[in-house]
Protein backbone atom coordinates (compact mmCIF):
# COMPACT_ATOMS: atom_id res chain seq x y z
CA UNK A 1 0.00 0.00 0.00
CA UNK A 2 1.37 3.82 -0.99
CA UNK A 3 1.37 6.62 1.31
CA UNK A 4 -1.39 7.86 -1.16
CA UNK A 5 -3.59 4.61 -0.77
CA UNK A 6 -3.26 5.26 3.18
CA UNK A 7 -7.37 5.39 4.58
CA UNK A 8 -8.28 8.43 5.59
CA UNK A 9 -10.50 6.46 8.59
CA UNK A 10 -6.87 6.25 10.35
CA UNK A 11 -6.60 10.25 11.22
CA UNK A 12 -8.39 12.47 12.38
CA UNK A 13 -11.03 14.30 10.33
CA UNK A 14 -9.18 17.03 9.21
CA UNK A 15 -5.96 15.84 8.55
CA UNK A 16 -5.23 14.89 5.12
CA UNK A 17 -4.13 11.47 4.31
CA UNK A 18 -1.58 12.15 1.81
CA UNK A 19 0.29 14.81 0.61
CA UNK A 20 2.82 15.03 -2.12
CA UNK A 21 3.22 18.54 -3.94
CA UNK A 22 6.30 17.43 -5.82
CA UNK A 23 4.25 14.85 -7.69
CA UNK A 24 2.75 16.32 -10.90
CA UNK A 25 -0.15 13.70 -10.62
CA UNK A 26 -0.93 14.20 -7.27
CA UNK A 27 -1.03 18.07 -6.92
CA UNK A 28 -3.29 18.39 -10.61
CA UNK A 29 -5.93 15.74 -9.30
CA UNK A 30 -6.13 16.83 -5.64
CA UNK A 31 -3.24 18.74 -4.16
CA UNK A 32 -4.24 22.17 -6.14
CA UNK A 33 -7.83 22.35 -4.89
CA UNK A 34 -6.90 21.61 -1.23
CA UNK A 35 -3.87 24.01 -1.27
CA UNK A 36 -6.30 26.82 -2.53
CA UNK A 37 -8.79 26.30 -0.26
CA UNK A 38 -6.60 26.49 2.58
CA UNK A 39 -5.01 29.82 1.16
CA UNK A 40 -8.00 31.62 0.35
CA UNK A 41 -9.35 30.99 4.38
CA UNK A 42 -5.72 31.63 5.53
CA UNK A 43 -5.95 34.91 3.93
CA UNK A 44 -8.62 36.79 5.51
CA UNK A 45 -7.96 35.13 9.60
CA UNK A 46 -3.97 36.43 8.87
CA UNK A 47 -5.49 39.87 7.49
CA UNK A 48 -7.56 40.51 10.28
CA UNK A 49 -4.95 38.87 12.97
CA UNK A 50 -2.80 42.19 11.28
CA UNK A 51 -5.80 44.63 11.82
CA UNK A 52 -5.94 43.55 15.59
CA UNK A 53 -2.32 43.66 16.40
CA UNK A 54 -1.31 46.66 15.03
CA UNK A 55 -4.44 48.90 15.56
CA UNK A 56 -3.33 50.21 18.32
CA UNK A 57 -0.95 52.66 16.40
CA UNK A 58 -4.48 54.05 15.16
CA UNK A 59 -6.36 53.65 18.47
CA UNK A 60 -2.91 55.75 20.22
CA UNK A 61 -3.35 58.53 17.25
CA UNK A 62 -7.20 58.45 18.66
CA UNK A 63 -6.49 58.80 22.32
CA UNK A 64 -4.29 61.81 21.75
CA UNK A 65 -6.85 63.82 19.61
CA UNK A 66 -9.29 63.42 22.35
CA UNK A 67 -6.73 64.38 25.01
CA UNK A 68 -5.59 67.35 23.40
CA UNK A 69 -9.05 68.19 22.61
CA UNK A 70 -10.16 67.66 26.27
CA UNK A 71 -7.42 67.21 28.65
CA UNK A 72 -9.76 65.61 31.18
CA UNK A 73 -9.82 62.65 28.75
CA UNK A 74 -7.33 59.81 29.02
CA UNK A 75 -5.26 61.62 31.50
CA UNK A 76 -2.83 59.24 32.12
CA UNK A 77 -0.41 58.89 35.15
CA UNK A 78 1.05 56.09 34.31
CA UNK A 79 4.36 55.47 36.34
CA UNK A 80 4.48 59.20 36.52
CA UNK A 81 4.38 59.46 40.42
CA UNK A 82 0.83 60.35 40.32
CA UNK A 83 1.61 63.55 37.53
CA UNK A 84 -0.20 63.85 34.20
CA UNK A 85 2.17 63.90 30.58
CA UNK A 86 1.82 67.21 29.11
CA UNK A 87 2.97 67.81 24.86
CA UNK A 88 5.69 65.80 23.43
CA UNK A 89 5.83 63.32 26.82
CA UNK A 90 2.50 62.17 26.44
CA UNK A 91 3.36 61.79 22.83
CA UNK A 92 5.54 59.44 23.42
CA UNK A 93 3.76 57.53 26.31
CA UNK A 94 1.25 56.91 24.02
CA UNK A 95 3.99 55.23 21.83
CA UNK A 96 4.07 52.22 24.23
CA UNK A 97 1.12 50.59 23.40
CA UNK A 98 1.86 50.03 19.47
CA UNK A 99 5.31 49.23 21.17
CA UNK A 100 4.11 46.64 23.41
CA UNK A 101 1.43 45.44 20.97
CA UNK A 102 4.63 44.95 18.69
CA UNK A 103 6.83 43.66 20.88
CA UNK A 104 4.42 41.11 22.39
CA UNK A 105 3.00 39.60 18.46
CA UNK A 106 7.30 39.52 17.42
CA UNK A 107 7.57 37.33 20.85
CA UNK A 108 4.83 35.17 20.26
CA UNK A 109 5.77 34.63 17.07
CA UNK A 110 8.79 32.35 18.82
CA UNK A 111 6.68 29.52 19.41
CA UNK A 112 4.26 29.70 16.38
CA UNK A 113 7.49 29.42 14.16
CA UNK A 114 7.33 25.46 15.52
CA UNK A 115 3.61 25.17 16.42
CA UNK A 116 2.33 23.72 12.78
CA UNK A 117 4.29 20.41 13.16
CA UNK A 118 3.27 20.21 16.56
CA UNK A 119 -0.43 21.09 16.54
CA UNK A 120 -1.34 20.69 12.66
CA UNK A 121 -2.09 24.17 10.80
CA UNK A 122 -5.99 24.29 10.67
CA UNK A 123 -5.84 23.55 14.73
CA UNK A 124 -3.48 26.43 14.93
CA UNK A 125 -5.21 28.88 12.53
CA UNK A 126 -9.12 28.51 14.22
CA UNK A 127 -7.04 29.17 17.48
CA UNK A 128 -5.48 32.48 16.95
CA UNK A 129 -8.42 33.93 15.21
CA UNK A 130 -9.67 32.56 18.69
CA UNK A 131 -8.31 34.47 20.97
CA UNK A 132 -7.95 37.41 19.34
CA UNK A 133 -11.72 37.60 20.36
CA UNK A 134 -10.03 38.70 23.80
CA UNK A 135 -8.38 41.81 22.89
CA UNK A 136 -10.85 43.01 20.02
CA UNK A 137 -13.57 42.57 22.66
CA UNK A 138 -11.48 43.77 25.71
CA UNK A 139 -10.38 47.10 23.99
CA UNK A 140 -13.79 47.91 22.79
CA UNK A 141 -15.00 47.75 26.48
CA UNK A 142 -12.26 49.80 27.91
CA UNK A 143 -12.09 52.79 25.18
CA UNK A 144 -15.70 53.44 26.15
CA UNK A 145 -14.28 54.83 29.82
CA UNK A 146 -11.37 57.52 29.68
CA UNK A 147 -11.11 57.14 33.06
CA UNK A 148 -9.48 53.56 31.95
CA UNK A 149 -6.21 53.19 33.52
CA UNK A 150 -3.08 53.18 30.94
CA UNK A 151 -2.04 49.30 32.52
CA UNK A 152 -5.37 48.16 31.00
CA UNK A 153 -4.75 49.04 27.84
CA UNK A 154 -0.78 47.58 28.11
CA UNK A 155 -2.42 44.24 29.00
CA UNK A 156 -4.90 44.76 25.88
CA UNK A 157 -2.08 45.62 23.53
CA UNK A 158 -0.20 42.25 25.07
CA UNK A 159 -2.91 39.54 24.42
CA UNK A 160 -3.46 41.65 20.72
CA UNK A 161 -0.26 40.43 19.87
CA UNK A 162 -1.85 36.46 19.01
CA UNK A 163 -2.43 38.35 15.58
CA UNK A 164 0.87 39.10 15.50
CA UNK A 165 2.66 35.66 16.40
CA UNK A 166 0.19 33.90 13.60
CA UNK A 167 1.96 34.97 10.58
CA UNK A 168 4.81 32.82 11.61
CA UNK A 169 2.19 29.78 12.02
CA UNK A 170 0.62 30.63 8.81
CA UNK A 171 3.13 31.45 6.35
CA UNK A 172 5.25 28.07 8.26
CA UNK A 173 1.75 26.19 7.42
CA UNK A 174 1.58 27.48 3.71
CA UNK A 175 4.73 26.92 2.46
CA UNK A 176 3.77 22.84 3.06
CA UNK A 177 0.95 23.00 0.49
CA UNK A 178 2.64 24.21 -2.94
CA UNK A 179 5.45 22.92 -4.91
CA UNK A 180 8.69 24.31 -4.59
CA UNK A 181 8.05 26.11 -7.99
CA UNK A 182 5.00 28.04 -6.96
CA UNK A 183 6.16 28.83 -2.98
CA UNK A 184 7.24 32.55 -4.16
CA UNK A 185 3.52 33.17 -5.31
CA UNK A 186 1.59 31.59 -2.61
CA UNK A 187 3.75 32.56 -0.09
CA UNK A 188 3.39 35.91 -1.40
CA UNK A 189 -0.19 35.99 -1.37
CA UNK A 190 -0.84 34.79 1.44
CA UNK A 191 2.32 37.19 3.35
CA UNK A 192 0.86 40.44 1.09
CA UNK A 193 -2.75 40.25 1.16
CA UNK A 194 -2.43 39.07 5.09
CA UNK A 195 -0.55 42.00 5.85
CA UNK A 196 -2.78 44.08 3.67
CA UNK A 197 -5.17 44.22 6.71
CA UNK A 198 -2.79 46.96 8.32
CA UNK A 199 -4.26 49.24 5.50
CA UNK A 200 -7.68 47.71 5.50
CA UNK A 201 -8.03 48.56 9.23
CA UNK A 202 -5.74 51.92 8.65
CA UNK A 203 -8.41 52.77 6.51
CA UNK A 204 -11.79 51.50 7.84
CA UNK A 205 -10.97 52.84 11.10
CA UNK A 206 -10.99 56.76 10.51
CA UNK A 207 -14.48 56.32 9.04
CA UNK A 208 -15.92 53.59 11.37
CA UNK A 209 -15.56 55.75 14.29
CA UNK A 210 -17.53 58.91 13.14
CA UNK A 211 -21.26 56.91 14.20
CA UNK A 212 -22.75 54.67 16.53
CA UNK A 213 -21.94 51.53 14.70
CA UNK A 214 -23.11 49.34 17.31
CA UNK A 215 -26.00 50.97 18.94
CA UNK A 216 -26.32 50.89 22.71
CA UNK A 217 -23.77 48.50 22.89
CA UNK A 218 -21.15 50.65 21.87
CA UNK A 219 -21.50 53.23 24.15
CA UNK A 220 -21.02 56.79 24.26
CA UNK A 221 -19.28 59.09 21.83
CA UNK A 222 -16.64 61.24 22.91
CA UNK A 223 -16.95 65.20 21.33
CA UNK A 224 -13.80 66.05 20.13
CA UNK A 225 -14.33 69.40 18.31
CA UNK A 226 -16.88 69.79 16.43
CA UNK A 227 -17.09 65.63 15.94
CA UNK A 228 -18.60 62.87 17.98
CA UNK A 229 -16.04 59.90 18.01
CA UNK A 230 -16.99 56.13 18.94
CA UNK A 231 -13.75 55.51 19.60
CA UNK A 232 -14.48 52.28 21.05
CA UNK A 233 -15.73 51.06 17.44
CA UNK A 234 -11.89 50.64 16.58
CA UNK A 235 -11.68 47.76 18.28
CA UNK A 236 -15.31 46.22 18.26
CA UNK A 237 -15.77 46.07 14.56
CA UNK A 238 -13.51 43.37 14.22
CA UNK A 239 -15.75 41.17 16.75
CA UNK A 240 -18.27 39.84 14.58
CA UNK A 241 -15.44 39.06 11.45
CA UNK A 242 -13.26 37.24 13.94
CA UNK A 243 -16.16 34.81 15.04
CA UNK A 244 -16.95 34.20 11.56
CA UNK A 245 -13.42 33.22 10.70
CA UNK A 246 -13.13 31.24 13.37
CA UNK A 247 -15.96 28.91 12.02
CA UNK A 248 -14.23 29.07 8.30
CA UNK A 249 -10.89 28.12 9.88
CA UNK A 250 -12.40 25.37 11.49
CA UNK A 251 -14.51 23.77 9.13
CA UNK A 252 -12.85 23.57 6.42
CA UNK A 253 -8.71 23.96 7.30
CA UNK A 254 -6.96 20.82 7.17
CA UNK A 255 -3.93 19.33 9.12
CA UNK A 256 -0.70 17.87 7.28
CA UNK A 257 -0.26 13.70 7.21
CA UNK A 258 3.11 14.68 8.58
CA UNK A 259 2.80 16.39 11.05
CA UNK A 260 0.95 13.86 13.83
CA UNK A 261 -0.64 16.24 15.93
CA UNK A 262 -3.63 13.94 17.32
CA UNK A 263 -6.94 14.32 17.89
CA UNK A 264 -8.29 18.36 18.08
CA UNK A 265 -8.27 18.47 21.66
CA UNK A 266 -4.60 17.41 22.35
CA UNK A 267 -3.51 19.53 19.42
CA UNK A 268 -5.42 22.61 20.56
CA UNK A 269 -3.94 21.80 24.34
CA UNK A 270 -0.72 21.84 23.21
CA UNK A 271 -0.96 25.07 21.14
CA UNK A 272 -2.38 26.86 24.35
CA UNK A 273 0.49 26.03 26.48
CA UNK A 274 3.20 27.10 24.13
CA UNK A 275 1.11 30.30 23.59
CA UNK A 276 1.17 30.84 27.67
CA UNK A 277 4.96 29.94 27.30
CA UNK A 278 4.91 32.82 24.89
CA UNK A 279 3.27 34.91 26.75
CA UNK A 280 5.46 33.92 29.96
CA UNK A 281 8.43 35.80 27.93
CA UNK A 282 6.25 38.80 26.90
CA UNK A 283 4.92 39.42 30.39
CA UNK A 284 8.54 39.55 31.23
CA UNK A 285 10.08 41.96 28.04
CA UNK A 286 7.28 44.31 28.36
CA UNK A 287 7.63 44.64 32.60
CA UNK A 288 10.95 45.90 31.49
CA UNK A 289 9.79 47.80 29.22
CA UNK A 290 7.61 50.28 31.71
CA UNK A 291 9.87 49.97 34.52
CA UNK A 292 12.15 53.38 34.47
CA UNK A 293 15.92 52.37 34.58
CA UNK A 294 17.16 54.96 36.02
CA UNK A 295 19.90 57.07 33.47
CA UNK A 296 20.93 53.94 31.59
CA UNK A 297 20.95 54.41 28.25
CA UNK A 298 17.10 54.06 26.09
CA UNK A 299 18.70 52.59 23.46
CA UNK A 300 20.80 49.82 24.42
CA UNK A 301 17.79 49.40 27.42
CA UNK A 302 15.40 49.02 23.94
CA UNK A 303 17.45 45.94 22.45
CA UNK A 304 18.29 44.24 25.63
CA UNK A 305 14.58 43.75 26.24
CA UNK A 306 14.30 42.26 22.69
CA UNK A 307 17.34 39.83 23.72
CA UNK A 308 15.60 39.31 26.68
CA UNK A 309 11.95 38.32 25.53
CA UNK A 310 13.61 35.95 22.97
CA UNK A 311 16.21 33.97 25.75
CA UNK A 312 13.37 33.62 28.15
CA UNK A 313 10.88 32.05 25.65
CA UNK A 314 13.21 29.92 24.29
CA UNK A 315 14.02 28.75 27.46
CA UNK A 316 10.46 28.14 28.56
CA UNK A 317 10.17 26.00 25.08
CA UNK A 318 13.04 24.16 26.07
CA UNK A 319 12.36 23.14 29.67
CA UNK A 320 8.51 23.67 29.97
CA UNK A 321 7.13 21.60 27.80
CA UNK A 322 6.07 17.76 27.75
CA UNK A 323 8.57 15.31 26.61
CA UNK A 324 6.66 14.54 23.24
CA UNK A 325 6.45 17.97 22.55
CA UNK A 326 10.08 18.60 23.38
CA UNK A 327 11.57 15.90 21.23
CA UNK A 328 9.40 17.92 17.98
CA UNK A 329 10.67 20.94 19.44
CA UNK A 330 14.51 19.82 19.23
CA UNK A 331 14.36 18.28 15.53
CA UNK A 332 13.26 22.17 14.57
CA UNK A 333 15.77 23.44 17.24
CA UNK A 334 18.22 22.51 14.61
CA UNK A 335 18.24 25.50 12.52
CA UNK A 336 20.04 27.47 15.13
CA UNK A 337 23.18 25.37 13.96
CA UNK A 338 22.99 26.91 10.57
CA UNK A 339 24.51 29.85 10.01
CA UNK A 340 22.34 30.64 7.38
CA UNK A 341 19.32 30.64 9.38
CA UNK A 342 20.59 33.96 11.25
CA UNK A 343 21.82 35.37 7.85
CA UNK A 344 18.31 35.15 6.87
CA UNK A 345 17.18 36.49 10.00
CA UNK A 346 19.37 39.71 9.74
CA UNK A 347 17.83 40.25 5.90
CA UNK A 348 14.61 39.48 6.33
CA UNK A 349 14.42 41.28 9.61
CA UNK A 350 15.52 44.35 7.02
CA UNK A 351 11.98 44.02 4.74
CA UNK A 352 9.33 42.84 7.13
CA UNK A 353 10.59 44.36 10.33
CA UNK A 354 10.71 47.97 8.33
CA UNK A 355 7.14 47.08 7.08
CA UNK A 356 5.87 46.29 10.11
CA UNK A 357 7.63 48.95 12.14
CA UNK A 358 6.96 51.59 9.79
CA UNK A 359 3.33 50.68 9.53
CA UNK A 360 2.61 50.88 13.57
CA UNK A 361 4.28 54.01 13.81
CA UNK A 362 3.68 55.79 10.40
CA UNK A 363 -0.15 57.31 11.65
CA UNK A 364 1.14 58.86 15.00
CA UNK A 365 4.57 59.84 12.88
CA UNK A 366 2.74 62.21 10.48
CA UNK A 367 0.87 64.05 13.26
CA UNK A 368 3.89 64.21 15.68
CA UNK A 369 6.09 65.53 12.93
CA UNK A 370 3.98 67.94 10.61
CA UNK A 371 0.75 68.27 12.98
CA UNK A 372 2.99 70.18 15.64
CA UNK A 373 4.89 73.47 14.83
CA UNK A 374 7.87 73.23 17.03
CA UNK A 375 9.78 76.89 16.03
CA UNK A 376 8.37 80.14 15.77
CA UNK A 377 8.17 82.33 13.00
CA UNK A 378 11.85 83.90 13.67
CA UNK A 379 13.10 80.14 13.25
CA UNK A 380 13.15 80.35 17.24
CA UNK A 381 12.40 76.97 18.80
CA UNK A 382 9.16 76.81 20.57
CA UNK A 383 9.61 74.65 24.34
CA UNK A 384 6.61 72.24 23.80
CA UNK A 385 5.29 72.90 20.65
CA UNK A 386 1.77 74.39 19.24
CA UNK A 387 -0.41 72.05 16.97
CA UNK A 388 -0.34 72.73 13.56
CA UNK A 389 -3.74 74.91 12.70
CA UNK A 390 -2.53 73.40 8.64
CA UNK A 391 -1.34 70.08 9.46
CA UNK A 392 -2.51 67.41 6.54
CA UNK A 393 -5.74 65.73 7.47
CA UNK A 394 -3.46 61.93 8.44
CA UNK A 395 -6.51 59.78 7.82
CA UNK A 396 -6.28 60.53 3.99
CA UNK A 397 -2.87 58.94 3.54
CA UNK A 398 -1.92 56.58 6.71
CA UNK A 399 -3.30 54.00 4.89
CA UNK A 400 -1.40 54.26 1.67
CA UNK A 401 1.92 53.04 2.48
CA UNK A 402 1.09 49.91 4.06
CA UNK A 403 -1.46 48.81 1.29
CA UNK A 404 1.44 49.70 -1.13
CA UNK A 405 3.67 47.86 0.89
CA UNK A 406 1.44 44.48 0.98
CA UNK A 407 -0.01 44.30 -2.33
CA UNK A 408 3.11 44.43 -4.04
CA UNK A 409 4.76 41.57 -1.77
CA UNK A 410 3.75 38.93 -4.12
CA UNK A 411 5.24 41.01 -6.99
CA UNK A 412 8.30 40.79 -5.41
CA UNK A 413 7.82 36.99 -4.87
CA UNK A 414 6.82 37.09 -8.59
CA UNK A 415 10.09 38.83 -9.40
CA UNK A 416 12.20 36.26 -7.46
CA UNK A 417 10.48 33.37 -9.33
CA UNK A 418 12.11 34.49 -12.29
CA UNK A 419 15.45 36.65 -11.44
CA UNK A 420 16.59 34.76 -8.43
CA UNK A 421 15.94 36.43 -5.04
CA UNK A 422 19.15 37.81 -3.88
CA UNK A 423 19.25 40.01 -6.94
CA UNK A 424 15.60 41.14 -6.60
CA UNK A 425 16.66 41.70 -2.83
CA UNK A 426 20.07 43.16 -3.29
CA UNK A 427 18.61 46.48 -5.99
CA UNK A 428 15.70 46.75 -3.79
CA UNK A 429 17.98 47.53 -0.94
CA UNK A 430 19.80 49.88 -2.76
CA UNK A 431 16.43 52.18 -3.47
CA UNK A 432 15.43 51.78 0.29
CA UNK A 433 18.07 53.01 1.56
CA UNK A 434 18.15 56.48 -0.99
CA UNK A 435 14.17 56.39 0.43
CA UNK A 436 15.31 56.26 3.74
CA UNK A 437 17.61 58.71 3.87
CA UNK A 438 15.58 61.36 1.72
CA UNK A 439 12.52 60.70 3.99
CA UNK A 440 14.98 61.49 7.03
CA UNK A 441 15.97 64.59 5.61
CA UNK A 442 12.73 66.19 5.09
CA UNK A 443 11.49 65.41 8.06
CA UNK A 444 14.35 67.15 9.77
CA UNK A 445 13.29 70.38 7.69
CA UNK A 446 9.39 69.99 8.52
CA UNK A 447 10.90 70.22 12.18
CA UNK A 448 12.87 73.32 12.32
CA UNK A 449 10.03 74.99 9.81
CA UNK A 450 7.18 77.31 11.09
CA UNK A 451 5.22 75.63 8.13
CA UNK A 452 6.30 71.89 8.38
CA UNK A 453 3.41 70.77 6.09
CA UNK A 454 4.81 72.27 2.84
CA UNK A 455 7.55 69.29 3.27
CA UNK A 456 4.72 66.56 3.55
CA UNK A 457 3.66 65.27 0.13
CA UNK A 458 7.80 64.55 -0.64
CA UNK A 459 8.06 62.96 2.90
CA UNK A 460 5.17 60.88 2.06
CA UNK A 461 6.31 59.85 -1.61
CA UNK A 462 9.20 59.08 0.02
CA UNK A 463 7.61 57.17 2.67
CA UNK A 464 5.69 54.94 -0.09
CA UNK A 465 8.11 54.46 -1.85
CA UNK A 466 10.12 53.04 1.16
CA UNK A 467 7.30 50.62 2.03
CA UNK A 468 6.90 49.68 -1.39
CA UNK A 469 10.54 48.23 -1.13
CA UNK A 470 9.97 46.83 1.76
CA UNK A 471 7.09 44.76 0.21
CA UNK A 472 9.26 43.73 -3.08
CA UNK A 473 12.21 43.18 -0.30
CA UNK A 474 9.50 40.88 1.84
CA UNK A 475 8.79 38.75 -1.66
CA UNK A 476 12.46 38.16 -2.39
CA UNK A 477 13.68 37.36 0.83
CA UNK A 478 11.00 34.62 1.65
CA UNK A 479 11.42 32.99 -1.70
CA UNK A 480 15.39 32.58 -0.56
CA UNK A 481 14.64 30.16 2.33
CA UNK A 482 12.86 27.73 0.40
CA UNK A 483 15.88 27.61 -2.07
CA UNK A 484 18.60 27.75 0.94
CA UNK A 485 17.10 25.34 2.89
CA UNK A 486 15.51 21.84 3.07
CA UNK A 487 11.42 21.61 3.15
CA UNK A 488 11.69 20.71 6.68
CA UNK A 489 14.03 23.27 7.42
CA UNK A 490 12.37 26.00 5.41
CA UNK A 491 8.70 25.70 7.56
CA UNK A 492 10.89 26.48 10.87
CA UNK A 493 13.39 28.98 9.40
CA UNK A 494 10.32 30.61 7.55
CA UNK A 495 8.45 31.25 10.94
CA UNK A 496 11.91 31.87 13.22
CA UNK A 497 12.81 35.18 10.47
CA UNK A 498 9.67 36.25 10.52
CA UNK A 499 9.40 36.05 14.67
CA UNK A 500 13.06 38.46 14.89
CA UNK A 501 11.50 40.45 11.65
CA UNK A 502 8.64 41.14 13.71
CA UNK A 503 9.90 42.72 16.82
CA UNK A 504 10.69 46.09 14.23
CA UNK A 505 7.00 46.38 15.14
CA UNK A 506 8.64 47.16 18.67
CA UNK A 507 11.99 48.00 18.01
CA UNK A 508 10.77 51.34 14.77
CA UNK A 509 7.50 52.86 17.34
CA UNK A 510 10.02 52.77 20.40
CA UNK A 511 12.50 54.24 18.33
CA UNK A 512 10.78 57.46 17.05
CA UNK A 513 9.30 57.99 20.04
CA UNK A 514 12.99 58.01 21.80
CA UNK A 515 13.99 60.54 18.71
CA UNK A 516 10.92 62.42 18.66
CA UNK A 517 11.37 62.79 22.69
CA UNK A 518 14.72 64.47 21.97
CA UNK A 519 13.75 66.25 19.39
CA UNK A 520 15.43 64.57 16.33
CA UNK A 521 13.48 61.95 14.45
CA UNK A 522 15.62 62.03 11.13
CA UNK A 523 18.33 60.59 13.27
CA UNK A 524 15.72 57.68 13.92
CA UNK A 525 15.82 57.09 9.92
CA UNK A 526 18.94 57.94 9.23
CA UNK A 527 19.59 55.37 11.81
CA UNK A 528 17.59 52.57 9.54
CA UNK A 529 19.59 53.89 6.42
CA UNK A 530 22.49 52.34 8.02
CA UNK A 531 21.54 49.35 8.70
CA UNK A 532 20.30 48.51 5.27
CA UNK A 533 23.34 49.37 4.16
CA UNK A 534 24.75 46.34 6.33
CA UNK A 535 22.46 44.38 4.79
CA UNK A 536 23.35 45.28 1.46
CA UNK A 537 26.53 43.49 2.25
CA UNK A 538 25.51 40.57 3.40
CA UNK A 539 23.18 39.64 0.87
CA UNK A 540 25.76 40.33 -1.83
CA UNK A 541 28.31 38.69 0.24
CA UNK A 542 26.38 35.26 0.84
CA UNK A 543 23.96 35.09 -1.92
CA UNK A 544 24.56 37.74 -4.56
CA UNK A 545 27.79 37.88 -6.16
CA UNK A 546 29.31 36.18 -8.79
CA UNK A 547 31.11 32.90 -6.50
CA UNK A 548 28.47 33.44 -3.54
CA UNK A 549 28.36 30.50 -1.15
CA UNK A 550 24.95 29.81 -1.92
CA UNK A 551 23.62 31.41 -5.18
CA UNK A 552 19.40 31.90 -5.39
Amino acid sequence: MTAHDAPPERLPRHTLPAWDVEDEGFWQSKGKQIASRNLWISIPNLLCGFSVWLYWGMVAKFIQRAHFADGSLFDFTFMNDGQTFGGDAYRGLLFTLPAVAGLAGATLRIPNSFMIALCGGRNVKFMTTLLLLLPALGAGIALQDPHTPFSTFVVLAMLSGVGGGAFASSMSNISFYYPKRMQGLALGLNAGLGNAGVSVMQFLLPWIITFGAFGSLGGEPYQVGDSPLWIQNAALVWVPVLAFLVVLAFLFMNNMPQHKCGPTTVAVARYLWLTVLGFIGTGVAVWLLITPWGNFPVLLKTFLILLIAVVVTLTCMKTLTPKETKEGLNKQFAIFNNKHNWVMTWLYTMTFGSFIGYANAFPKLIDDVFGVIRVGPDGSPLVEGILNPNAPISSKYIWIGAGVGALIRPVGGWLSDKLGGARVTHWDTIVMIGATIGAGWFVSQASQSPDPQQFFMPFLLLFVLLFATTGIGNGSTFRMIPIIFEKEQAGPVLGWTSAIAAYGAYLIPKIFATQIEAGTPEYALYGFAGYYASCLVVNWWFYARKGAEIPC
